[in-house]
């Protein structure tokens, strides 16, 4: 892979401006603040190209991503599109010689992630994903007290989230457009996972309740589910569970939940619960708040990748993993059986 002399040469861009999360300007400007020159945006909204200018003075605007890529020199690109968009467009800029960061999920099937994983080194190109909570701050505090060995061997991970609500209606409600339920914040709550179970995947269950909010919805027969559960065995024997419902709405036991031989580590967005049980037979519970999250190493590990040869943090393989658990979970509650992993 040929390297740049330094971060402002990587002129950078990004596909899609959209108003959701404000995710154009948030790509941008961390790439900027890593050196990085913001340099076109593609976007089919003519009021979102103008907000763009507005936010970046002279930055290039197209309303087509065959424009762009015949006409700009941009070098790196964030895809900042719908899910079932992610891989058509990454692979259109994997074959136009350019690197690519797909915003989570990477996209909705394996073979698409394995479609752009191979682009990407025939074309000695990065291929990664918007994985930025990877640095968040419960996820890096979690792997400091739990690395210490304080939990013990991990036996258990249940990650879940959920509210009692019919779905919106915008995209993300769509099973065909964003993949189901899990791909949303079930793609943050397998990363944070993945970090902390060092052991190879062996196989995925899938199970999901459907249509007790689709006929209602603007979506229909396409509604994402009312609830959806993958169960993950591991090789060295954990277990993980993960859940997101519209049809529950206690959620007063953290978003992941850590059980080891020794203890339980809760993590929430703002704070732990850290239990150990000592020999005495005593319960001890530590909490406290989370440090602060420095999700801006995403784009700092790009550019330090593209210029000092740094290894890559979000590789497209790692990126693959909860794509590839998602993807099984589908397939396995529609067939009822659980599937064996192809990828580890």
């Amino acid at each position: 892979m040929a390297r740049f002399k330094k971060a402002s040469d990587i002129k950078v861009g990004c596909i899609g401006y959209g108003g959701a999360f404000n995710m154009g300007p948030q790509h941008l400007n961390q790439m900027a603040k890593a050196g990085m020159t913001p340099t076109a945006v593609c976007e089919l909204n003519p009021e979102r190209l103008e907000v763009a200018k507005k936010d970046f003075p002279g930055i290039e605007t197209y309303t087509s991503v065959a424009d762009m890529l015949k006409k700009s020199g941009v070098n790196l690109l964030a895809v900042i599109t719908p899910h079932n968009t992610h891989a058509k467009i990454a692979l259109q800029c994997l074959k136009a010689g350019r690197h690519v960061v797909c915003e989570k999920p990477m996209a909705i099937t394996t073979a698409e992630c394995d479609a752009m994983i191979n682009e990407a080194k025939k074309g000695k190109l990065v291929v990664s994903t918007y994985h930025n909570r990877h640095w968040d701050g419960c996820i890096l505090e979690a792997m400091e007290r739990i690395g210490k060995g304080q939990i013990g061997d991990i036996v258990r991970v249940e990650c879940r989230m959920g509210h009692y609500g019919s779905p919106g209606d915008w995209w993300r409600c769509s099973k065909s457009i964003s993949g189901g339920i899990l791909y949303d914040w079930g793609v943050h709550l397998l990363e944070y996972a993945l970090q902390v179970i060092q052991s190879d995947i062996t196989e995925v269950s899938g199970f999901a309740h459907n249509g007790f909010w689709g006929p209602g919805s603007k979506w229909g027969k396409d509604c994402i589910e009312d609830e959806a559960n993958a169960v993950v065995r591991f090789k060295s024997g954990c277990m993980l569970t993960l859940r997101l419902s519209q049809i529950e709405g206690n959620n007063k036991h953290g978003m992941v939940e850590f059980v080891g031989t020794k203890g339980q580590y809760v993590l929430d967005g703002g704070s732990f619960e850290h239990f150990t049980f000592p020999e005495n037979g005593q319960t001890l519970v530590t909490k406290g708040r989370n440090q602060a999250g420095q999700g801006e190493k995403f784009y700092q590990n790009i550019a330090d990748h593209l210029v000092k040869g740094a290894p890559l943090v979000i590789t497209g393989e790692w990126a693959r993993r909860p794509i590839h658990i998602l993807d099984l979970a589908g397939r396995s509650a529609k067939l009822g059986k659980a599937i064996p992993a192809k990828h580890k």
